[in-house]
């Protein structure tokens, strides 16, 4: 392979099912390289998996990837209590670091609104699923008037949420909010989340409301459809169900579906976030080409 045709070297540090799925995505992206999936237990069934799919792995977690390192980028999927000491281990080895995990530490990118601006970091933070899906759209909104307050609801199918987005759901509700009130100045933000247990499993759907004085309906909604296609760029399955502007209040909801890879259709949730850090990773893989 000619040296401007190297594909950046990559490791998934965590095997749930954000691990797996990001694994899968990897494996078929022409400028990265997916050299490791690690996990904690050896015995764990995502490493199973990973192995199934070919994928290099190893158990251990942090330690076990420090040793078979360094690589270009490790894209952070564990969970949130761990990740302040896998930057810690990383920041010395040159590794950019994309966490997937809700923890308000590294630089924040949402891929349509600053993601131009992330090859210049190397600790970047994805939010959450629920913000990668709102924050295009509350981010466009904003442009168009001053909100007074924000809420978002998120609704996704239980099955598609693993066991660290379960402990994680404190930071991942007070990482969505400081992260909305960042890109859209709303001084007030409240985000919801909530796991549904239905059959079949509904989609990922988020709704989110926003209140300001200065509303006009043409450029919002204008505003909204122009976000959705930005994401679609990256979340295929990424959709505006609903748009209402009236009486200071805007109403927008938005149904995010997986296409392709190995998650079923419901866990859009997973499909975006995967979707927004495969793509930084890519722009990254570009900037060290160069």
């Amino acid at each position: 392979m000619a040296a401007d045709e190297r594909r950046s070297s990559v490791a998934v540090l965590g095997a749930g099912l954000i691990g797996i799925d990001l694994a899968d995505k990897i494996r078929r992206s022409k400028s990265l390289e997916l050299c490791l999936v690690v996990g904690r237990d050896r015995q764990s069934v995502g490493l199973a998996r990973a192995a199934d799919m070919g994928c290099a792995t190893a158990s251990g977690g942090i330690t076990a990837l420090l040793a078979s390192g360094p690589f270009d980028v490790v894209f952070d999927a564990s969970n949130a209590d761990c990740h302040a000491d896998h930057w810690a281990a990383l920041r010395k080895t040159g590794t950019t670091l994309i966490d997937l995990t809700p923890t308000q530490l590294g630089t924040v990118v949402v891929p349509t609104v600053n993601g131009n601006q992330a090859a210049a970091y190397r600790h970047i933070n994805l939010v959450s699923c629920g913000g990668q899906a709102a924050i295009p759209v509350l981010h466009a909104v904003a442009q168009h008037c001053t909100p007074t307050y924000i809420e978002v609801v998120s609704t996704g199918a239980s099955a598609s949420a693993g066991r660290a987005t379960r402990l994680n759901l404190d930071q991942y509700i007070a990482t969505t909010q400081a992260a909305i009130r960042s890109f859209t100045g709303a001084p007030e933000v409240k985000v919801m989340v909530n796991l549904s247990p239905a059959r079949p499993a509904p989609p990922f759907r988020v709704v989110m409301t926003v209140l300001a004085h200065d509303l006009c309906r043409g450029p919002v909604s204008a505003a909204v459809a122009s976000a959705a296609e930005e994401v679609r760029a990256f979340a295929p399955g990424f959709a505006v169900n609903c748009v209402e502007v009236k009486d200071g209040r805007v109403s927008v909801a938005v149904e995010v579906t997986a296409t392709g890879g190995r998650i079923p259709r419901y866990a859009g949730n997973l499909d975006i976030i995967n979707g927004a850090a495969l793509l930084l990773a890519e722009q990254h893989a570009v900037a060290l080409s160069r």
